[in-house]
């Protein structure tokens, strides 16, 4: 699931191309001949599962790619994309499961394309991306086993971009008031108009005020680094590394969708892949615990790191489901698929503030503490 960017309904336009066109475009861009093609779910983006003729000079065995096409607004930045795909390849090198990008007859990463969507004659940026195997983590039955992979992945992939990615288009990750980054929680304050008058208008607002006055005093404390930005429970793929029904293992196998991208804290990795896998879990207020225990085994969090986790994993609730009824406000033929962390999101987070950040951290901090000296359960 693309969280894709903080549109405007003025400025922003989510691209609209029908699969005839997406396959003359294929043929056109990348040279290649498009044997089936299938939509994929986007949040502002449009995204497309196309299989091409072996024959049409795709490399043996690689003939499945995804083609994206990014929204108006993120198409004028393509410094931006740029750093995206870079990332991308330089995390496959480094052995991390990412897609990889199919270059254009020209020799590109990716090309700018003309598409009347109904809002005149828009230019979108296109890129053709290896198809990764496996299953996302929302259509699986979790295990405490893949909560502790998902977080030793998030402060590896974090680590490893910071420390060693050096592109010169990295700056373009600087993105200030992108809506996205968990610094700009307050930020929620504009599009809150969108929950109504409710007691999920009113929970949000208790977040966005105590992270004004706990979290924001607190950055210049926190260490800096280049965030993924979304490795939610669509956008991590698995495959089973084990034959055991009673207890399956589980390895990751793809790591999707870089658009949120942006410089932020180890912190707000660990925050966003807690909020999202207590989206898929039964026993929701635990999952911090294991995912906590696998990221601290790459990078243990300084206390004052920890000390905000509760607030931070309630702003990424709080940015999901706000964002996602400002923008189904906007996009209302792609409501099912924005509102999907609402389905569970509002009664976890409801259930946070309820049990109360004392008893919550220390359900966290006790599961984690436990694997300190044992191997992951």
């Amino acid at each position: 699931m693309s969280s894709g960017n903080d549109c405007q309904p003025q400025t922003c336009t989510k691209p609209a191309f029908g699969e005839k066109e997406v396959a003359e475009l294929v043929d056109r861009v990348f040279g290649l001949k498009v044997s089936w093609i299938r939509p994929l779910p986007s949040y502002d983006d449009q995204n497309f599962h196309v299989c091409v003729s072996r024959n049409s000079g795709a490399a043996e065995g690689a003939d499945e790619y995804v083609l994206k096409i990014t929204n108006s607004e993120d198409s004028q930045e393509p410094d931006l994309i740029e750093a995206q795909t870079q990332a991308m390849m330089f995390l496959c090198a480094e052995g991390f499961p990412s897609a990889t990008p199919y270059l254009t007859k020209d020799g590109n990463i990716m090309s700018l394309e003309s598409g009347d969507t109904g809002h005149g004659n828009k230019k979108y940026m296109v890129r053709m991306l290896t198809y990764l195997p496996g299953t996302p983590v929302a259509k699986i039955a979790t295990n405490a086993q893949i909560f502790y992979e998902i977080g030793k992945l998030a402060a590896s992939l974090d680590k490893a971009l910071s420390e060693k990615f050096h592109h010169p288009s990295v700056k373009s990750l600087h993105r200030g008031q992108f809506i996205w980054n968990l610094a700009n929680v307050p930020l929620l304050d504009q599009y809150i108009y969108a929950l109504g008058q409710n007691q999920y208008r009113e929970v949000v607002e208790q977040v966005i005020e105590q992270f004004k006055g706990k979290v924001i005093p607190k950055l210049s404390c926190f260490r800096a680094c280049i965030n993924h930005g979304d490795l939610n429970d669509y956008n991590i793929l698995i495959e089973s590394s084990s034959a055991s029904l009673d207890n399956p293992q589980y390895r990751v196998s793809g790591i999707l969708d870089f658009s949120d991208m942006s410089y932020g804290y180890y912190v707000f990795e660990v925050a966003i892949a807690i909020m999202y896998m207590m989206i898929e879990s039964p026993d929701p207020l635990r999952v911090g615990g294991h995912v906590l225990a696998g990221f601290e085994s790459v990078l243990p969090l300084t206390e004052d790191e920890r000390g905000a986790l509760f607030l931070l994993v309630s702003g990424r609730f709080s940015q999901s489901l706000v964002i996602a009824a400002h923008t189904t406000l906007l996009y209302p033929e792609n409501k099912e698929y924005l509102m999907t962390t609402a389905k569970t999101g509002w009664k976890h987070l409801l259930a946070m503030f309820e049990v109360g950040q004392a008893a919550v951290e220390k359900a966290w901090f006790e599961t984690a503490e436990a694997y300190r000296d044992s191997a992951p359960a």
